[in-house]
């Protein structure tokens, strides 16, 4: 027995609270099933044209576990989801997503929804055959696809090889103010161009590939439903962080997704289908905190957008673009000239920009606590791995660690 405290090395926290993990993803629940109602969302059962199953690949944590949340229990939809996870043992705690998802499992289970995780390597021929298998088993074909896998490494399923992925620059470094997370102090952080196959590596990583390898795979197997959409996820963000970003290797990556979603719409067509790749709003994330002046930019969005009131977490934004932009009254999607669902609107809004510009210049060590919001980036950065969760007794020893009860 003891009692779990965060351990953060290098603005990484490396260990997780199994309680507090639970209760944010029951906290995502209960949002979107107020939404509901709010919105007077219909599931198919109840007459809506909503999806009835859902895939997805990446589901334990941030996006892709919003986007779960959002289809089973705003929208009434059975899922299946796939992550890659570190169990917990008796006495050794799992990583968040393990907890993420037990928490999951359990509430839509509850709520009479069917659900299966798969703990596996989505990159994996295997997984692939495993997961048409389970749908074969249900008698169901997927109506939605949700693509939101993060990971620094890839091995290609045809030649066996690792490949690893950078965040990076390309051409020259980049480099600024960096937060650390738990003292507040500020220091200077260079990070060095790509060179030799970072950036190859990184698009074979995070790029389009993998998803259009699923959609094949899927669509071969006939477990894809007449209509179905699949949707991928993207950041552009401000100018200011193009240089890490939409110009670095990531962007390399993210331009590969979205140059291949129009070859996955073009074959979804056959179905009356489409593909998206979603550009959502920056948020903290186990990366951001690690990349130069991210975290400060962050902080200073936050407290911008908490003023305006337009400022949203994970499951706010994925629950907007379940309703306000893939299922929509009208059945339209609205996308931008190239073809992508914008949720990023609000961040990337002019006068919030302004006030960004204004702000982030005249920065510093001792004006740091009033110029940006320095509590809710610490808040996000641990509630990721289950600590500072409101309702959760953190004094309280933990007998168990695979357990999610308090």
């Amino acid at each position: 027995m003891s009692v779990i405290k965060p351990m953060i090395r290098s603005n990484i926290c490396i260990n997780a609270h199994p309680v507090g993990c639970a209760k944010d993803t029951e906290r995502q629940i209960d949002y979107v099933v107020a939404q509901k109602a709010k919105r007077g969302v219909r599931s198919a059962k109840e007459g809506g044209s909503s999806p009835k199953t859902v895939l997805v690949l990446g589901c334990s944590t941030g996006y892709g576990l919003a986007s779960r949340i959002t289809a089973a229990f705003e929208y009434g939809a059975d899922t299946i989801g796939v992550s890659f996870e570190k169990a917990a043992t008796e006495t050794k705690g799992g990583t968040p997503g393990w907890y993420n998802n037990l928490a999951f499992d359990r509430a839509a289970a509850k709520a009479g929804l069917r659900t299966t995780t798969f703990n596996a390597d989505a990159f994996s021929d295997e997984c692939r055959t495993t997961v048409i298998e389970e749908a074969k088993k249900w008698g169901a074909k997927f109506d939605l696809v949700v693509y939101s896998l993060a990971s620094p490494v890839r091995t290609d399923p045809d030649t066996k090889v690792l490949y690893k992925s950078v965040i990076k620059p390309i051409g020259k470094p980049y480099g600024g103010s960096a937060l650390d997370m738990m003292t507040a102090k500020l220091h200077t952080l260079e990070a060095e161009p790509a060179e030799g196959d970072d950036i190859a590596n990184t698009v074979k990583v995070m790029g389009g590939e993998d998803w259009e390898r699923w959609m094949k795979q899927l669509s071969d197997a006939g477990v894809l439903a007449e209509g179905c959409k699949t949707v991928a996820y993207s950041y552009i963000g401000p100018k200011m962080c193009h240089p890490i970003y939409r110009d670095g290797t990531i962007g390399a990556a993210k331009k590969d997704l979205e140059a291949r979603a129009k070859t996955i719409d073009a074959a979804l067509k056959a179905i009356g289908g489409a593909a998206y790749v979603s550009v959502n709003k920056a948020l903290m994330t186990r990366s951001s905190a690690v990349i130069p002046v991210i975290t400060v930019y962050l902080g200073c969005l936050f407290k911008i957008q908490k003023a305006k009131g337009t400022h949203e977490g994970c499951i706010e934004q994925m629950e907007r673009l379940f309703t306000e932009r893939l299922y929509t009254a009208d059945g339209k999607v609205p996308v931008d000239e190239e073809g992508r669902i914008r949720i990023d609107d609000w961040e990337l809004s002019a006068d919030v920009q302004a006030e960004i510009d204004k702000v982030m210049p005249n920065i510093t060590e001792e004006n740091l606590a009033e110029s940006i919001d320095l509590d809710g980036i610490r808040h996000d950065f641990l509630m990721i791995n289950g600590f500072d969760v409101p309702g959760v007794d953190y004094t309280k020893d933990v007998a168990d660690m695979r357990k999610i009860d308090a």
